[in-house]
């Protein structure tokens, strides 16, 4: 299961409590203080990990709490520091406050990680020739934790156009491929080779008219379009299923430019597909007048056009 918001609340460690505590022996007649300090608590940190895809482990697993430091005692004795909890999210994570909606970090490298919560200090002892202090408690923090995914290439476009045969050709990727729309519900990553560069390329479900708004999920699916350098636009040339293929690509650029995150000026590589069809010769001179730009025509399904497109990518980025 592919979840890429989770809210979680983490509290650090308190500080271990210093000692009250007096060295007495047959040559004093009064005590020495020599209760020691207590130790510090554990911080929270949280660090970004390759491996990790999703934030499904967060799904029930809310609350992180840090262990208290351990109490001082006699001799001078100080209490042990609390080794650190550390939470692992996939890379692209980014981490918000949720008081304030303050980005605190974007974790956007491997093993990139920060201290989310930092743990209490622990108390002074008497040895400081004073009362003995409690230990301070650690930060308490309400987080948002929200994935974008890191990829160099994003494949957009309507639904049941092919983005999922196109990915799955290209790359190691096999997401679930079927004739009906809205087969992918969740963006799905692939590595693809071309030109002795390898990138890693995601396919982002299907947006539809009213995408920005969050119809059909599409603002969900967009976040994800943030981080790549370029687009590869799919556009079912064929117009099976009654649509007009310049119609769909101009709806298409339209969400991207109201999504309002820059997006629309990401390069786009424009991919005629399913280019085996009968229509889809006549609709493409309709489409190339209407658009005025390179388009590659291909077949996702015979694996035609594909070497072209993916060199063309490899250029771009």
């Amino acid at each position: 299961m592919f979840i890429d918001q989770a809210r979680i609340y983490v509290k650090a460690g308190a500080g271990g409590n210093g000692c009250n505590s007096f060295y007495r022996d047959k040559y004093s007649r009064f005590g020495v203080p020599d209760g020691g300090d207590g130790g510090r608590g554990s911080d929270i940190i949280i660090g970004a990990q390759r491996s990790l895809h999703t934030l499904i482990d967060f799904k029930y697993n809310r609350h992180f709490e840090g262990v208290r430091g351990g109490h001082g005692s006699g001799k001078k004795k100080k209490g042990k520091d609390a080794s650190p909890i550390f939470i692992r999210v996939p890379c692209g994570t980014l981490v918000r406050d949720l008081k304030t909606g303050c980005l605190l970090r974007d974790l956007d490298e491997d093993e990139k990680q920060f201290v989310v919560a930092s743990g209490g200090a622990g108390g002074k002892g008497n040895s400081h020739r004073q009362e003995a202090e409690a230990g301070e408690p650690g930060e308490e923090r309400e987080l948002l934790l929200d994935l974008r995914l890191i990829a160099e290439v994003g494949i957009v476009g309507f639904p049941n156009v092919g983005k999922s045969t196109l990915i799955s050709r290209i790359s190691n990727a096999r997401p679930e491929i079927a004739t009906y729309p809205f087969t992918t519900k969740s963006p799905v990553l692939g590595v693809a080779c071309a030109l002795d560069k390898s990138f890693v390329v995601a396919d982002i479900p299907g947006l539809i008219e009213g995408s920005f708004r969050g119809r059909g999920l599409g603002d969900k699916f967009l976040r994800h379009i943030e981080r790549t350098k370029i687009l590869i636009h799919v556009v079912d040339m064929s117009g099976e299923e009654g649509r007009d293929p310049l119609e769909d690509y101009r709806i298409i650029n339209r969400e991207l430019k109201s999504y309002a995150k820059g997006v629309d000026r990401k390069p786009q590589l424009i991919a005629a597909n399913k280019m085996d069809l009968e229509a889809s010769a006549k609709n493409l001179n309709r489409f190339q007048g209407g658009v005025h730009k390179k388009v590659y025509k291909i077949s996702a399904l015979k694996n035609e056009g594909l070497k072209e497109l993916m060199e063309g990518v490899a250029r771009r980025l």
